[in-house]
């Protein structure tokens, strides 16, 4: 199948790409950054070149590459904070999907949301965006049921990547961070992955649902009698 991943550089959004592409999958990624997975033999960017990757240096607020007949929509770019969350989160990935996920040839839809749009956490403005995000994923859903596609969104706590270096490289922030969870854990950008690759490969009957993946952090409660 065809997919197209936002925000492919590092993190979420490259864990995707790499698990998409093992099973065969012809990958486009879109970032502001060059490419870090490699394209051809003699790439610096990886050890495993892919000659089924495609690389756009874009932002997705601005002008989208022109790509026919994609199949599979991933929305990952965005950012936490810095005042343009609304901007790139919600705005930017609206744009992407209505330019490539709103088409006769599209199977299925993913955005990648956050824990922080049910529970209000973190950055005020990134909250908003996610919950916009969620918001905005159920009507997409309603609008490519048409093609018999599905539409679901992410929504992670913890991940670690680099977005979080500086917890991941605090024990002390780190401890905290992970005493708020059941499990005593982050996930693995891999696992995100692993979901994504579920809900768009596997998953026929899923549509318009946000899943949470937080190792149990929003469960967390210390009943005082």
């Amino acid at each position: 199948m065809k997919v197209v991943i936002t925000g492919t550089s590092r993190g979420i959004g490259r864990a995707c790409a790499l698990r998409y592409l093992e099973e065969g999958h012809e990958v486009i990624g879109i970032d502001l950054m060059p490419a870090t997975i490699a394209q051809a033999k003699g790439s610096a960017a990886s050890d495993t070149p892919y000659a089924n990757y495609k690389h756009y240096i874009a932002d997705i607020t601005g002008e989208l590459p022109e790509i026919d007949g994609v199949e599979i929509l991933v929305n990952n770019a965005g950012v936490q904070e810095g005042g343009d969350e609304i901007r790139v989160n919600l705005e930017g990935t609206i744009a992407v999907t209505e330019k490539y996920g709103l088409t006769p040839s599209i199977r299925s839809i993913v955005f990648m949301a956050s824990s922080s749009a049910s529970n209000g956490a973190e950055f005020p403005r990134y909250a908003a965006s996610k919950g916009g995000v969620v918001a905005y994923m159920k009507n997409v859903a309603l609008r490519v049921a048409q093609y018999g596609a599905t539409c679901n969104s992410i929504s992670a706590g913890g991940v670690r990547t680099e977005l979080n270096r500086h917890i991941l490289e605090s024990p002390d922030l780190m401890e905290q961070c992970l005493d708020e969870t059941l499990l005593h854990r982050w996930a693995e950008p891999e696992e995100i992955a692993d979901l994504c690759w579920f809900l768009t490969c596997v998953n026929r009957s899923m549509t318009g649902q946000d899943l949470l993946i937080d190792n149990g952090e929003q469960l967390r409660s210390n009943f005082i009698w």
